[in-house]
């Protein structure tokens, strides 16, 4: 009783009782927080204003507004495009005309309206701060860098992420016109040591301007080697010979799961990454799994039910196999280096293209339905609703995220590569977004520890 003595309250009516109640607790709660071991020490919630958040949804549920920044009615210069786009240049010199679709004369009448829209997120998206490619290229570098793992539409994106992040990047490797190159190269984007941000920077131990890069991608079209999804399937249909494939001859590009974890895990200097930012769908069709492929079913995809089923059956392997990876990963490095920010892999909800896109020369206000259903394209929201299924029905994976953040490039029929309907153009405001939002969502809405 000496701690509501020393308070001077009266124990016998009910307020003083609550009072010295809580004197006494607080004494304790000071006591303790001064006395104790620090391993042993309470961790007192913090009461705060919540900061406002931007879910995926509620980034996906806005509009398309034309903001131009420019007063010019038609591009007359390929290197227009990039005022039309508010770029300074791209670090990447691998296909530039053709990513940033200056390489057609007769589309050029696109720009610069194609250029001008500007995404509005929903009412409910609250906190979302400005894209900014300096704000970007610091926090790569003391945060964590990111792989990009993916098809060629996840080449786009970092085409247009060296656009982003500008001037204060180099890209490797240089594509010389006329070079040959294979797509399986890794691209990467490092520091670049003349930027204007580097003094701003508090660089992690072992960090290395030319050698550690901020930004790498890798073609891995389907999350996995052909062999691994051979032997998947026998796991699950023991029929089927692990001499047997799954595949024609089809051309793509992958590798082995553990492969690229390896790079993702790499410690400094070779590499920082502290997200993956994961994509896949457009590969999944009846004619690279040829083993599924009926051509009688003509009126139902030519059996992409047999596709879909078997990518939900190895979507949710390739996650276990993640997973466990990073506790592996986490429990190499122990508790202090985890808490300092944990491996995040967020998975990006694939794309279909449009049909005809091409003629088309305005954003939509609403998705319109496919009329011919080309490639995989009319299942594609199959393909995401499975794998979103797979992250988010269960907390067996609390590393990996999947972001519904399709919709704003489902209303661009407008903003194609020159060549097809499928790839998308740097600077039209689709790719940015991508790299805006998950950028907002690593740092701001995921939890860090």
């Amino acid at each position: 009783m000496a701690v509501l003595n020393i308070v001077g309250f009266n124990p016998r009516s009910f307020t003083g009782r609550l009072m010295a109640l809580g004197a006494a607790f607080t004494t304790l709660i000071i006591v303790y927080t001064y006395t104790a071991h620090p391993a042993f020490q309470l961790n007192l919630p913090k009461f705060s204003t919540p900061r406002p958040t931007c879910s995926p949804e509620s980034y996906s549920n806005g509009s398309w507004v034309l903001r131009p920044r420019t007063n010019a009615t038609s591009m007359t210069a390929k290197e227009e495009a990039l005022d039309f786009a508010g770029f300074s240049g791209c670090a990447s010199s691998r296909e530039y005309d053709w990513h940033l679709a200056t390489d057609t004369l007769e589309q050029w009448d696109r720009f610069p309206k194609v250029s001008s829209y500007e995404w509005v997120p929903g009412d409910t998206c609250q906190g979302l701060r400005p894209l900014d490619g300096a704000t970007l290229v610091k926090e790569l570098v003391e945060e964590g860098g990111w792989l990009l793992v993916g098809d060629s539409v996840t080449e786009n994106h970092y085409f247009s992420l060296s656009c982003i992040l500008y001037p204060h990047v180099i890209a490797t490797p240089y594509y010389a016109p006329g070079q040959n190159w294979d797509r399986g190269w890794p691209q990467n984007l490092y520091l670049n040591p003349n930027s204007s941000v580097v003094k701003d920077i508090t660089f992690p131990p072992n960090f290395n301007i030319s050698s550690t890069p901020l930004v790498t991608f890798r073609r891995i079209d389907i999350l996995f080697s052909k062999a691994e999804l051979n032997a998947l399937y026998h796991l699950k249909h023991p029929h089927f010979s692990p001499n047997d494939t799954l595949f024609s001859e089809e051309g793509v590009w992958t590798m082995p799961i553990h492969d690229y974890l390896d790079i993702f895990f790499s410690p400094l200097p070779k590499a920082n990454y502290g997200t993956m930012v994961v994509s896949t769908g457009g590969h999944w069709t009846t004619t690279l799994f040829s083993y599924f492929r009926d051509e009688e079913k003509k009126d139902s995809g030519y059996g992409i039910d047999g596709v879909l089923e078997f990518f939900e059956f190895a979507m949710e392997s390739w996650a276990a196999e993640v997973q466990t990876a990073i506790w592996k990963e986490e429990r190499r490095l122990g508790l202090k280096r985890v808490r300092k920010g944990k491996k995040k892999v967020v998975v990006r909800a694939y794309l279909p293209g449009h049909e005809d896109c091409h003629a088309h020369r305005e954003a939509w206000t609403e998705v319109m339905p496919f009329v011919w259903n080309w490639y995989n394209w009319g299942n594609i929201w199959d393909f995401n609703a499975r794998f979103q299924k797979i992250l988010t029905a269960t907390k067996k994976f609390p590393n990996i995220y999947f972001l519904s953040i399709d919709r704003p490039a489902r209303l661009r029929p407008d903003a194609h590569a020159t060549g097809d309907c499928l790839h998308i153009l740097t600077g039209a405001g689709v790719l940015e977004g991508w790299t805006h939002y998950i950028w907002q969502f690593i740092s701001r809405e995921s939890p860090r520890n």
